[in-house]
């Protein structure tokens, strides 16, 4: 099997037909074995009803696995990665839609980099906006400008679409990496529910000795619902910041990246 993509679906009747179609499209572009693996957390939307459909039509392709409730972003995608038997992982938002163009020029791009453990490419809204998907590891005062002015920071980035970037960490909207790295340094981290496990991910592919690249010349589209975007407070938002406290301890920096780049003998990252 090539590829294992991994989606977690949750009231996602919205996208979730879509992303599975994309996902399965793009195999058979590609002339990939694939399978995709929906973890179903609970929803109550409608969504069930549609997967149950999709089954029957994609059955030799389509696992999902259904669960009574929201188990966040951790758990379900580890159940997921446990489940794969794909040579490469794809992790991928339910809002998320692939396309031959991305999936092939990932794989290509790592098979030729193996001194990469994770690849992710350009995001962008259904619009063409371009979506902030890449940043250096978060401190306190990055993200509380985060909360505030990422808007703002989405219109003045300034990415060459042409050159390959070495980042710190890539959302998990869209990922890419082998299977070996899951079996090197295991599943996300579960005492995070639901942000940033893909921080802590990424940070620990680099401690592991990869590198993380991303490829804006392939770029698919994100319909990012943006549920803890922007000063809100609500349940999303305080299970981010109960993550992220959980995330500085682990890691052990709060206000500066300098002894963490020290301890991963890194220099380069995105300002």
């Amino acid at each position: 099997m090539d590829i294992s993509a991994i989606v977690l679906s949750f009231n996602s009747k919205q996208f979730i037909e879509k992303c599975v179609r994309d996902l399965v499209n793009s195999f058979d572009d590609c002339d990939y074995q694939g399978e995709v693996i929906v973890v179903e957390n609970g929803s109550t939307d409608g969504c069930v009803e549609i997967l149950k459909l999709l089954e029957s039509e994609f059955p030799e392709v389509l696992n999902v696995i259904y669960l009574e409730k929201n188990t966040g972003t951790t758990y379900s995608r580890n159940l997921a990665m446990r489940a794969s038997i794909g040579e490469y992982f794809v992790i991928l938002d339910s809002d998320a839609y692939m396309n031959q163009f991305v999936l092939k020029g990932m794989i290509d791009w790592l098979r030729q980099h193996e001194e990469y453990g994770l690849v992710a490419p350009q995001l962008t809204f259904p619009d063409g906006r371009y979506q902030l998907s890449i940043d250096s590891f978060p401190t306190v005062t990055r993200k509380i400008r985060r909360f505030f002015m990422l808007k703002q920071m989405e219109t003045t980035q300034n990415i060459d679409l042409d050159s390959v970037y070495d980042i710190d960490y890539a959302i998990s909207a869209c990922w890419m990496f082998h299977r070996s790295i899951y079996e090197d340094i295991g599943g996300l981290d579960e005492k995070i529910f639901y942000a940033p496990e893909d921080v802590d991910y990424c940070l620990r592919i680099w401690k592991h000795g990869k590198k993380i690249a991303y490829l804006p010349m392939y770029s698919l589209v994100h319909d990012a619902r943006e549920v803890s975007r922007g000063f809100k407070f609500n349940k999303f938002v305080y299970l981010h910041v109960k993550g992220l406290m959980y995330y500085f301890i682990k890691h052990r920096y709060f206000f500066n990246l300098k002894s963490l780049y020290k301890r991963l003998n890194k220099t380069v990252h995105m300002e």
